[in-house]
């Protein structure tokens, strides 16, 4: 589908407790793997956001743990867009187990679009276009 990118990682034991579950701050870092991929399937690199002096800064992030994602495991962070406007952009994501696509956990996260002095601004319209397309 169009509109979902998916991302296969297999979780690492570095990213895991004593119990070889996955450290739930983890979850957060899948989530901008997804999303930076996202934005790469859609037409630009984040870095080329930052090149023209914009940063996305992360306002709201949610997550619900629904399963435990173990040591070695296969897992799809599966990635979409929520909402858009000029100024703000929010993403949704599943954490699912790859061999069944049982869902490990979703969430959110939000971000406003600053310049490099942290004053919110618009994006830039072709990044917009490149999101909505």
């Amino acid at each position: 589908m169009k509109d979902l990118v998916d991302v296969d990682i297999r979780v690492r034991y570095a990213e895991t407790d004593q119990m070889g579950v996955a450290y739930y701050a983890n979850y957060l870092v899948w989530f901008e793997v997804g999303r930076s991929e996202f934005c790469r399937k859609r037409g630009f690199r984040y870095a080329d956001l930052e090149a023209l002096g914009y940063k996305l800064v992360v306002t709201d992030v949610h997550c619900k743990y629904r399963n435990s994602a173990r040591y070695d495991e296969a897992v799809i962070v599966r990635t979409r867009l929520k909402g858009v406007n000029k100024r703000m952009i929010t993403f949704g994501y599943q954490i699912l187990r790859k061999d069944r696509e049982e869902v490990i956990a979703e969430g959110e996260t939000r971000h406003i679009c600053v310049d490099s002095k942290g004053k919110t601004k618009s994006l830039p319209e072709n990044f917009l276009v490149c999101l909505t397309a």
